[in-house]
């Protein structure tokens, strides 16, 4: 067999944690090697040790039939390795050529050569039909450009063998399409994709080959034709997961958020709402989609008071809340889960009680006289343990101890249960594993079937064709169009996150 990247009995551990267990991984020459699994599971890691970024405690390398110690990136790029990783390290304000030959740029006399980069910068994006344009800043291009540049890094860099970690969570479906395409270009000239993901879609589409890892261990590798999606699932959370669409009663209640014509600035005073309009109706959830960085962030910060709004309104049953502070929108009835638990959602330091109190520490039965019974915020904490599935010793537990997943987890939990009736969701399962979103979108729908309004924002289509009522779509700040949950087009929803409008085929 030849084989391109040769693992054996890879081992890594972070103290007492082990990320990767005794790992054998073989990827052959000329394939799309996909390596699926829950968050968690070791998949970067394991990818940071071929990449040189990490050593491991354990086991050996071998690339190209040759057994080595890759003690750094530049031993795997010596070898034919290039990785794209997740978060793209792009210097804005340099030109494409720039940041292509950042590090090895092409000098003459002593000069950088710009007119020699240029051209081989356009020599690689025909090559691998990767179209960009060498002296444009990379401050004014969209992600999917962002990502073509990451990719032509490591081209430039004579990879023969990629890895691209999580590629496509900043891309609108058109932009994910070309990508693969042009995974499987590459395959075509004889090279070698590594492919992370946790898009089950994505791996069924693109793959050649898939291992599966759970909880840092191989419990799988079988060609892409052998698996289905459903299998898929089971070999990762050991169970039977459904991301079906939910069935729902139709309802017909009163509007209880309402937005018209709504501007906002962003924190370079730019505008990053332009004219938005909405609502959302009792017993109703409305998707917003978008690829990040539209306008859905600041859009959830002036809905919950975190952040003032340049002309508008926003009515929270009929009542204006836009100069409202936050406490006074959530006496209103507005229960919002941020998009960054980290920094808006939780206190790390403090205890999963003392969390659980944000917001409702001066009511009854948690406080009497103005002291608080910790003796009921502990047991309504050990209820919200069990029914939201945290993993967790008990309610004392401060939060920087439990995983990213967990603390989001937290979060629902504690706006879930605080009794309003409007929910403002961003991004309810970001870095949550794939059996645990069953158990939050199940949450979701028992709020919407307790008549509870939803305004729930995500990046994740398959999430929002299974949970929202209707889908709203934004570019650039504004609402680009509405489709109906219940027969979502794809196509369409992804030139509307792209800025153009299918009725017309038009840019915006």
């Amino acid at each position: 067999m030849d084989l391109a990247v040769d693992l054996s009995g890879i081992t890594k551990r972070f103290g007492a944690f082990t990320a990767n267990s005794g790992i054998d991984l073989a990827v052959r020459r000329g394939e799309i090697h996909a390596i699926i699994g829950e968050n968690g599971a070791g998949k970067t890691t394991l990818m940071n040790i071929l990449f040189g970024l990490l050593q491991p405690d354990e086991g050996t390398i071998a690339i190209g039939g040759k057994t080595m110690i890759v003690d750094s990136p530049a031993v795997a790029i010596g070898q034919g390795l290039g990785m794209v990783h997740q978060h793209f390290k792009l210097v804005p304000s340099l030109t494409v050529a720039d940041n292509i030959f950042l590090g090895m740029e092409i000098r003459r006399n002593g000069l950088i050569d710009r007119a020699a980069q240029e051209e081989r910068t356009r020599s690689l994006s025909e090559k691998f039909r990767l179209r960009v344009d060498p002296r444009e800043r990379v401050a004014g291009l969209s992600v999917g450009m962002e990502q073509r540049i990451e990719i032509l890094k490591v081209l430039a860099r004579n990879a023969r063998t990629i890895i691209l970690d999580e590629p496509t969570a900043v891309l609108t479906p058109q932009e994910s399409r070309d990508l693969f395409r042009t995974l499987r270009s590459f395959v075509d000239d004889g090279m070698t994709v590594i492919f992370i993901s946790h898009h089950l879609e994505e791996v069924m589409a693109v793959s050649d080959t898939v291992t599966v890892l759970r909880d840092g261990r191989v419990v799988a590798t079988k060609p892409k034709s052998a698996l289905s999606k459903r299998e898929l699932v089971r070999l990762m959370v050991g169970r039977d997961v459904s991301f079906d669409r939910r069935p729902r009663a139709q309802t017909n209640g009163k509007v209880a958020l309402e937005v018209e014509d709504l501007w906002v600035r962003d924190d370079r005073q730019l505008a990053a709402l332009k004219s938005v309009s909405l609502s959302v109706r009792a017993g109703e959830i409305v998707g917003i989609a978008g690829v990040a960085g539209n306008g859905q962030t600041e859009l959830a910060e002036v809905l919950s008071g975190l952040r003032p709004a340049s002309h508008g309104r926003a009515r929270l049953h009929g009542q204006d809340i836009l100069e409202l502070p936050p406490a006074a929108i959530r006496a209103r009835g507005l229960a919002h889960v941020p998009g960054d638990r980290m920094v808006r959602g939780v206190d790390r330091t403090a205890s999963l009680s003392a969390n659980m109190l944000i917001g409702r520490h001066r009511r009854a039965p948690f406080a009497r006289a103005g002291v608080i019974d910790w003796s009921a915020v502990h047991g309504e904490m050990r209820t919200l343990i069990r029914r939201f599935d945290i993993r967790a010793r008990g309610p004392k537990d401060p939060a920087r101890s439990l995983s990213g997943g967990n603390i989001q987890k937290v979060v629902l939990a504690r706006e879930f249960t605080a009794g309003g009736d409007v929910l403002l969701i961003d991004q309810p399962t970001r870095g949550v594993d794939i059996g645990a979103q069953e158990g939050i979108h199940d949450e979701i729908m028992r709020q919407r079937a307790e008549g509870r309004a939803i305004l729930l924002i995500s990046t994740q289509l398959d999430e929002l064709r299974a949970l929202a009522d209707r889908i709203l779509v934004m570019f650039d700040g504004r609402i680009m169009g509405a489709v109906d949950g219940a027969a979502m087009d794809e196509d369409a929803i992804g030139l509307m996150m792209a800025g153009v409008d299918p009725a017309n085929m038009t840019e915006a």
